[in-house]
């Protein structure tokens, strides 16, 4: 149906031109909001109305009869119905609807895939200091990370991933001091326990581990303690590759993987955090005021100047996100999205205004940003707080074992970023329709089930199915589930273009109803050889199209349930 869209796509250019010389690249298709008006409609009509000075319902008349002495709407269009004051509403035929499942299987793990188109883009996510384990917030920017990156993929984009974090700074200080109490027999509530330090269990893991003088081994680093109470450098470097190695075991959980981590220190100690002040002074775009270097983001719409460097001759934490972005524009990713928590809001015109100053070719609006709530976690209808490994948060850890890997990843993606959203584990784990995950995960299944049942009995192979008669799939049901698989690409390149994997969770929940209804209303295998082949090709199209949604989402496709 897809090459049967664009042809009539096609068509509707060439008679638009044909009306109003330069109307041919107004030419669209949209889904009409209700199934009964048809299978595609269009405004073009009402939109060259008036530069033809003819009202709409007028031009929609001589746009239908244009349209239906066309070949390809004689071949594929049943009618071209005209409503309201000029809406075109087009009715496909059987033939036409029958040809998204050759498309679908002659595609398989391609189809909704765009070919590559020889560009690159950059996700930053997670991004944690390695100063305690993921938390369930950490655990949504995970999804919402892996599965844009999926999505651009889908795309064509060559996409690359990238872990950043702080390996210095007054955090990484407060862990190794935290560290450094418990080694020395101290804990939480103790005389001497330092005020700001870390409550959580695992600070005293990592002080054993390191008294005992352990080597900790994580994607980007290996050390090995020397198990001195009084060594606070060694205790420090010993606590970031244990905490990173503590992060890598939650992100392998979550069936993580990223082709970078960037370490903040380093834009330091290779001078671009100094670099791009010069960048900045010299461009006039910067001032001594009190004691302090200021930048003029006022002049690119911050709401006012911001402090640069402070008094003591340290940087302020924006300074170093303009380097470190300015290194991704220098490293050829013409485009960035960063995930980051709605705490971050009040950084992006300060970074973005910072990148606009330096002067060196960056765009306005770059990096996008994809800014995401925090997320309340029940379970047992109670609010859960905290985590003893963490002691003040539950952790991503704590999620998946509670539920699963799967279920944490749809439903941390089945709602837009920034909406508030409640984890309910309970609901997670539950075997029934209610639950969103194990809505969509049975449908695949039960398809599965059947084309099993098939291959077993008589011996079918579902590669045959590709060039099966589809005659018979000339149903209401039938026709609203190849509708349905026709409109997943469209709904790919739109959640790609508004960082919405949402719309994929949502697709998703309407296939696998539309699948539930096509099963409760037509049986699939039956006597009729060429009405059960075209049905089983019709449900093995649909089985390929929800595993390719869920891959996009990072969500296995089970074969049982």
């Amino acid at each position: 149906m897809l090459s049967v869209k664009n042809e009539l796509l096609q068509t509707l250019s060439i008679v638009l031109e044909q009306l109003l010389p330069g109307a041919g690249a107004r030419a669209a298709f949209e889904s009409p909001k209700l199934a009964e008006h048809g299978d595609l409609a269009t405004t073009a009509a009402m939109q060259i109305a008036k530069p033809l000075k003819q009202p709409p319902r007028q031009v929609a008349e001589e746009l239908r009869r244009a349209l239906l002495a066309m070949p390809a709407f004689s071949i594929w269009v049943e009618a071209v119905e005209i409503a309201g004051p000029g809406f075109i509403n087009i009715r496909l035929k059987p033939a036409a609807k029958q040809e998204i499942v050759r498309e679908v299987l002659g595609a398989g793990e391609r189809y909704g895939r765009q070919t590559p188109n020889g560009q690159r883009m950059m996700v930053e996510f997670v991004s944690a200091n390695p100063t305690g384990p993921l938390h369930v917030g950490h655990g949504r920017q995970a999804a919402l990370g892996d599965a844009i990156s999926n999505l651009y993929a889908t795309q064509g984009w060559e996409v690359y991933r990238e872990f950043y974090y702080n390996d210095a700074g007054v955090q990484i200080q407060t862990l190794a001091v935290s560290v450094q109490a418990r080694a020395r027999g101290l804990k939480p509530g103790d005389p001497g326990w330092p005020e700001s330090a870390y409550n959580g269990d695992y600070i005293a893991d990592i002080a054993a581990d390191f008294m005992a003088g352990k080597t900790v081994q994580a994607d980007d680093r290996s050390y090995t303690a020397s198990g001195q109470v009084d060594d606070l450098d060694s205790m420090r470097l010993f606590a970031v590759a244990y905490l990173r190695h503590e992060q890598d075991l939650d992100l392998q959980a979550f069936n993580l993987r990223f082709d970078n981590y960037y370490l903040e220190s380093s834009l330091y100690t290779s001078g671009k955090v100094d670099t791009t002040v010069e960048k900045l002074r010299a461009a006039g775009k910067t001032y001594e005021q009190d004691g302090a270097l200021w930048l003029r983001s006022t002049d690119y719409g911050d709401d006012k100047d911001r402090v640069m460097r402070k008094g003591d001759g340290s940087y302020t934490y924006f300074v170093p996100d303009v380097a470190y972005h300015i290194s991704k524009w220098e490293r050829g990713f013409q485009k960035v999205v960063n995930i980051q928590g709605t705490d971050h809001h009040g950084t992006i015109a300060r970074v973005r205004a910072g990148l606009q100053a330096a002067g060196v070719g960056i765009p306005q609006g770059y990096p996008d940003y994809v800014l995401h709530t925090m997320v309340r976690v029940v379970r047992g209808g109670e609010e859960v707080k905290i985590s003893k490994r963490a002691g003040s948060y539950v952790t991503l850890r704590d999620l998946i074992e509670w539920t699963s890997k799967d279920a944490v990843r749809f439903f941390l993606l089945s709602r837009k970023p920034d909406t508030e959203y409640t984890f309910d584990v309970d609901l997670a784990v539950q075997k029934n329709n209610d639950n969103p995950v194990y809505y969509v995960q049975y449908a695949h299944a039960r398809i599965c089930s059947v084309l099993a049942a098939w291959r077993e009995k008589e011996g079918g192979d579902p590669v045959t199915l590709r060039d099966a008669d589809l005659a018979a799939l000339d149903t209401s049901a039938a026709h609203t589930l190849m509708l349905k698989l026709a409109q997943y690409p469209d709904m790919l390149t739109g959640a790609a273009r508004d960082f919405a994997p949402h719309d994929v969770a949502f697709y998703l929940r309407d296939l696998a109803a539309s699948y539930h209804s096509y099963y409760d209303a037509e049986r699939i295998l039956v006597e009729d050889e060429a009405v059960k082949r075209a049905r089983l090709a019709l449900v093995a199209a649909t089985a390929q199209v929800l595993r390719n949604g869920l891959a996009v989402l990072g969500v296995s496709a089970p074969v049982k349930m």
